[in-house]
């Protein structure tokens, strides 16, 4: 069961797609929040979810104060759950909250090399046997439509190496939780 943590939604279940993604665990979800708190840059914010599959990641942040948020996944399946979990969240709004949800269902690089947008907070969960090259291209379309302190978080497998950082982007630390590792990048 995948479920929305805290703020306005906190405790509502969402969907998941039935195959083919890899949903955040809640102790994960937990920490990376936990984080996010702590600096202060989810109120107000704009949250790109990449690869999002049911949307949990991109949820929590409109829960939790987010003023925007985008959830880009390919699979009609995903976008469809994402659609659904993102309406539930919507009704759980209070009314003066002013979130704005989209779910598009495109490729992540082609939503980067079409996007106009920036944002501040920017999840990437691929899947784990994504290649490094097609990783180091989402990242490197991704610079180029971050905000100046804009964080961004990147879950891979604890077991694959370092990916590739290019250029507009700087790693500040790994932090591994069982065969999960998120890594914490920043704008540079």
């Amino acid at each position: 069961m995948t479920r929305i943590i805290a703020g306005f939604a906190g405790s509502l279940r969402l969907k998941v797609p039935p195959v083919g993604t890899r949903p955040t665990s809640d102790r994960v979800r937990e920490a990376i929040f936990s984080a996010l708190d702590a600096r202060g840059v989810l109120a107000g914010a704009r949250v790109l979810d990449l690869y999002a599959g049911s949307g949990a990641l991109g949820l929590e942040s409109a829960s939790r104060g987010a003023a925007h948020v985008t959830l880009v996944d390919r699979a009609n399946a995903a976008s469809r759950i994402g659609s659904q979990n993102a309406a539930l969240v919507r009704r759980q709004a209070p009314k003066d909250a002013q979130v704005e949800i989209v779910v598009s269902s495109q490729p992540v690089q082609s939503f980067l090399n079409a996007a106009v947008d920036s944002w501040d907070v920017v999840f990437l969960d691929p899947p784990y046997d994504l290649r490094e090259a097609e990783l180091l291209h989402n990242l490197e379309a991704l610079a180029r439509h971050l905000n100046p302190d804009a964080v961004v978080v990147l879950e891979r497998s604890a077991r694959d190496p370092e990916p590739d950082w290019p250029e507009g982007l700087a790693a500040e630390r790994r932090k591994d939780y069982g065969e999960t590792a998120i890594y914490w990048l920043s704008a540079a």
